[in-house]
């Protein structure tokens, strides 16, 4: 008959839902996880995992099960479109955090925290198959409906609160938002993870060009995948298209032709690029779209976290940070909740240090992004190759640019160090 009453009902089994979970499993906060699909399977790309984002995962124990699926980077390094050297910095414990940046497939992240959740809360308190349909709320709490996959009603929950962690085209937040859409400013992205030796130090993060004239991020995410030593290299490509481009669904498959004519001239000394895109095993086509900040993440008994409070372009690597970092914040607003007293307060306390915060970081990922550095030096040179990078621009002033967006994120060496 499935779960007919619980605590906190998470709408959404992703990252920011099953890290909410575990965090409230550890606070003696009990809590039922609801998901649409029907299996977890290791899905997606790359993702790197920025200090901010260890702190929360570290919290939850997962840092050594992370650190042996992924790739610690070592540094992160600008080019422009030529492939002339910019800027670069250490990165992680290299760079005097406590806490490592590492690269690491998607899916292998999602799959840490579902098999964490199933381990600690009980595979009974994690439900696949639930995909949300609608709900009612009553002075008390609210009464959630889910479809199973043939579409048929299960049984009614009924959870205290309700907390949305449901991703970028969340249903629940559709129910307050109805005719809300999508921001989408013609710039179009491919990713996919290729097989490939590995590039300058095998532990490098690199940004390339920008999205005018096209872009590429690239870096490992699994070392030594062959007796040849290759590493599996995530790569996602924009650019911005004025025609020939219009907002498409997430997770659509890509052509390599595509992707090949905008880089096709890309033939570095370190790096060819279209033999990097060309020798993806698969490739991922979607729109760069994010939604404005809303005035208003709770409603009631009901709230927003993660892609469904605060979507944003996936950029510097900081929707999956805020989402564990909104995870934390909540279940510690929740757990400060007397035993008997009423949560709905809690829900408002999470969203005033929260919104505010990631409303920044929603802003300055559309205006002043981790590649801006790449994009100042482009406007500076007008996209032609320069002679010394010191002759357009100071190593000083592309570090004030770098260390400008790790503050408005979160992830400073001076925030880091000191208690969260």
């Amino acid at each position: 008959m499935g779960i007919e009453s619980c605590g906190v009902a998470i709408v959404g089994g992703g990252v920011g839902g099953l890290a909410l979970a575990l965090h409230l499993h550890q606070r003696g906060v009990a809590c039922e996880v609801f998901e649409a699909v029907e299996q977890v399977r290791e899905l997606g790309v790359g993702i790197t995992l920025l200090p901010h984002a260890m702190r929360e995962l570290a919290a939850l124990g997962l840092q050594p099960a992370l650190e042996a699926a992924g790739i610690e980077n070592y540094e992160s390094a600008f080019f422009n479109r030529h492939g002339q050297f910019i800027y670069s910095e250490l990165r992680g414990r290299h760079a005097g955090y406590k806490l490592p940046e590492v690269g690491i497939h998607r899916g292998k992240l999602h799959k840490i925290l579902f098999d964490a959740a199933l381990a600690r809360l009980g595979p009974e308190h994690v439900h696949t198959g639930h995909r949300f349909d609608r709900m009612v709320q009553t002075d008390e709490g609210v009464n959630i409906t889910f479809k199973d996959p043939q579409g048929h009603d299960l049984p009614t929950v009924r959870a205290r609160v309700l907390i949305a962690s449901d991703g970028v085209n969340s249903a629940v937040r559709r129910l307050f938002y109805p005719d809300e859409k999508m921001v989408f400013t013609g710039i179009n992205t491919w990713r996919g993870v290729t097989r490939f030796d590995p590039i300058l130090t095998g532990k490098t993060y690199m940004r390339i060009g920008s999205i005018e004239t096209g872009k590429m991020v690239i870096y490992p995410i699994v070392d030594k995948v062959d007796d040849e030593g290759r590493q599996l290299v995530n790569w996602m490509a924009e650019i911005r298209m004025e025609e020939g481009v219009t907002q498409n669904d997430w997770n659509r498959a890509g052509r390599k032709e595509d992707v090949l004519k905008l880089f096709k001239d890309w033939h570095f000394d370190w790096l060819d690029v279209p033999k990097l895109i060309a020798e993806s095993e698969s490739i991922l086509e979607y729109p760069m779209v994010d939604k404005d900040p809303i005035a208003q993440w709770t409603f009631g008994r009901v709230t927003l976290l993660g892609d469904a409070a605060h979507p944003m372009y996936p950029r510097g690597s900081n929707g999956s940070a805020q989402a564990l970092i909104d995870a934390r914040t909540l279940a510690d607003e929740l757990a400060a909740t007397a035993p008997g007293d009423d949560p709905l307060p809690a829900l408002h306390r999470y969203e005033a240090v929260r919104r505010p915060l990631t409303a920044k970081v929603v802003q300055t990922n559309r205006s002043t992004p981790p590649d801006f550095i790449n994009i100042v030096v482009e406007e500076r040179t007008n996209g032609q190759p320069f002679k010394h990078i010191d002759d357009v621009i100071s190593q000083d002033e592309l570090r004030k640019i770098s260390d400008d967006y790790k503050k408005i994120a979160g992830f400073s060496l001076e925030a880091l160090s000191s208690p969260s």
